[in-house]
């Protein structure tokens, strides 16, 4: 960590002990601290003092500017030193994480492009001051872009992934000097060891069936391969593509879309009562007893609220398929909640952006976010105990195999 000598001067001390609010004398003594400390900063980074000959100079300083700074104990006025090449400080960039890199650089683009909001330009200013050029933002990109790329087409051919949830979520993204609504697709793994893992992430043009199709196959050349399960919500270009490129792997429908889409079709004054018997049939302890209960509810409310009891009918065997599986791993695989919750994280900061300036910027600050928590997520703990899940496998499908040889 770098030293700096700090200078007080009698002055500052008596403003600090004998002034009218020690409040201002802390904020006197902060702003000159501060203020010190960023001169020593220019130093460092030109290699060399104000007004000192040296061989070793990186550059020249050309004055300050003024920046307001509210703290605790009151505002103080910052003197920023203003450099003569005028280039955003590259140790400054590096002390951000990769996320937080990806969103000052989607920030510094608009800026750039002249399309930010009075807000955006605000943001920017506070974290990278006013001096950066086209030629500093491209060079910023090129360390950053290979790192989130590298991981997004990596590999995945070392490990076998049983359940795999896939869900999208819409951007808007500036392209040929006009915003369109872009779909991303994300999706992501529970292993065979346990732990959940980012698979990927696809920019599409919408979220329809060939969009899908693409993600799918592009998981696929990537060895994907070991899926049991998929969890999604309904939409018909989603689900197409599952039954087109994963064929003989069990779906799982969202219950939680489910449940909504149920409730949505039911008269207002049947909600209430109607909710917890259909949370009894998705929380039935086997397809047989949700069947059971799945018929009394038909029967008691197929003429008071018959378009919902055709939504539960079309449903039902999608909707329970979790229930083939041993109890443990239900509750954690008959919803999408997991993957909505990572996409609220991308949300958070897509809403500073809000327009993002171009595919590449979309692709580099949600790539960034992803890799950060599929980090945090190979260093935690277990998502799911795989052990019995994999011991039940083996059993269900030697179980097929003796079936199979019976019929034959």
């Amino acid at each position: 960590m770098a030293q700096y000598k700090i200078n007080v001067d009698s002055k500052l001390l008596h403003q600090l002990f004998l002034g009218n609010s020690q409040d201002s004398g802390v904020a006197a003594l902060l702003e000159s601290v501060l203020n010190q400390v960023l001169q020593a900063q220019a130093s460092e980074q030109l290699g060399a003092e104000p007004y000192e000959r040296s061989d070793d100079r990186q550059g020249y300083r050309n004055g300050s500017y003024p920046r307001q700074l509210t703290t605790r104990v009151g505002k103080i006025i910052l003197r920023v030193p203003r450099l003569r090449n005028g280039e955003f400080s590259s140790e400054m960039f590096a002390r951000f994480q990769r996320s937080e890199q990806a969103l000052v650089l989607a920030l510094m683009e608009m800026v750039i492009n002249g399309v930010s909001t009075r807000k955006v330009s605000q943001i920017t200013e506070e974290l990278c001051g006013t001096e950066f050029s086209k030629s500093t933002v491209s060079d910023l990109c090129k360390r950053l872009d290979p790192i989130v790329q590298a991981w997004n087409n990596r590999n995945l051919r070392d490990i076998r992934y049983p359940f795999v949830i896939v869900d999208a979520m819409v951007v808007k993204v500036r392209e040929d000097g006009r915003v369109r609504s872009r779909g991303v697709m994300i999706g992501y793994g529970v292993n065979e060891e346990g732990y959940r893992e980012v698979l990927g992430l696809m920019l599409g043009d919408s979220e329809s069936e060939a969009s899908w199709s693409e993600f799918f196959s592009w998981l696929k050349q990537r060895d994907l391969r070991g899926v049991d399960l998929m969890v999604s919500d309904q939409h018909s270009g989603l689900v197409k593509a599952i039954r087109t490129h994963f064929q003989g792997v069990t779906w799982q429908r969202c219950q939680t879309h489910f449940m909504r889409n149920i409730l949505d079709a039911t008269p207002k004054a049947l909600k209430e009562e109607l909710y917890p018997r259909l949370r009894a049939i998705l929380d039935a302890p086997d397809v047989k007893t949700a069947r059971l209960l799945l018929e009394q509810v038909v029967e008691e409310y197929e003429t008071k609220a018959a378009k919902a009891m055709n939504v539960l009918e079309n449903g039902f065997d999608d909707a329970t398929a979790v229930l083939t599986l041993p109890k443990r791993y239900r509750k954690r695989l008959r919803t999408t909640n997991g993957l909505e919750r990572l996409n609220e994280e991308v949300r958070r900061r897509e809403r500073v952006i809000r327009i993002f300036p171009n595919r590449e910027s979309a692709l580099r600050l949600i790539g960034a976010l992803l890799m950060e928590q599929d980090e945090k997520w190979a260093s935690g703990r277990k998502y799911l105990d795989m052990t019995e899940y994999l011991t039940w496998q083996q059993e269900h499908k030697s179980n097929q195999k003796t079936k199979v040889t019976r019929i034959g």
